[in-house]
């Protein structure tokens, strides 16, 4: 019977420690969204996560590599997913930016992760090295996307000849501050817009600014 018993407990405990880094990351993306980055400690997430610091250790053995972790499980999978669009797309580039960008939106912004670029931007000079690990994993992933989708609307004469490194910027920044906006002034009701009505004027003023000259008409 002890040997039927332990048989039967040796999966569970397996499967327990298989969700542990999952939990940890969980908890770890509340407080760094709550705390931002210097005042979340690694006591906290273990606690917020149930488990004891040593086992948070036994995944991640500093803050960093947890952030990390955080930032890989949260933002990359829904970069992939623009990526895995941008390849196999048939229908118009101007359909395709909408696709895109509203689907960073809603896989990003509008989740808890969205709050992580606001951390970028307000502890980037006193951490460089998490900054330097963004911009690497995903600024430059991201920027290339959107540079994708610009430079095949020009190349199909759907788009204007623009300095494309410059418009996928312009292209960007209201959705960043749109994120950054939610996890801040937003939690203050400062000026709130709804989602939908702030992406349908986003659209119509940055496709009229894209469009070739002969499809200003379109609608």
């Amino acid at each position: 019977m002890p040997k039927d018993t332990a048989n039967t407990r040796k999966p569970a405990h397996r499967r327990r420690k298989e969700a542990r880094p999952a939990e940890l990351t969980a908890a770890a993306l509340e407080l760094f969204v709550e705390r931002g980055y210097a005042a979340t400690r690694l006591e906290d997430v273990a606690a917020a996560a149930g488990v004891s610091k040593g086992t948070l250790y036994l995944y991640f053995d500093s803050k960093e590599a947890l952030f990390k972790a955080v930032v890989r499980e949260g933002l990359l999978p829904a970069l992939a997913e623009g990526e895995a669009l941008v390849e196999g797309f048939s229908g118009t580039s101007e359909e395709l930016l909408r696709e895109v960008v509203m689907g960073m939106w809603e896989l990003i912004g509008a989740q808890r992760i969205g709050g992580i670029p606001k951390l970028i931007f307000a502890e980037a000079r006193n951490f460089p090295e998490i900054a330097q690990f963004y911009e690497q994993e995903v600024i430059q992933r991201g920027t290339a996307l959107i540079r994708s989708v610009i430079a095949r609307g020009v190349a199909h004469g759907e788009f204007r000849t623009i300095d494309i490194d410059a418009t996928v910027f312009l292209v960007m920044a209201p959705v960043l501050m749109r994120m950054i906006w939610r996890h801040s002034l937003d939690i203050c009701a400062a000026a709130q817009v709804p989602d939908e009505v702030y992406f349908s004027e986003y659209f119509a003023l940055m496709l009229r600014g894209l469009r070739a000259p002969e499809r200003m008409a379109a609608p």
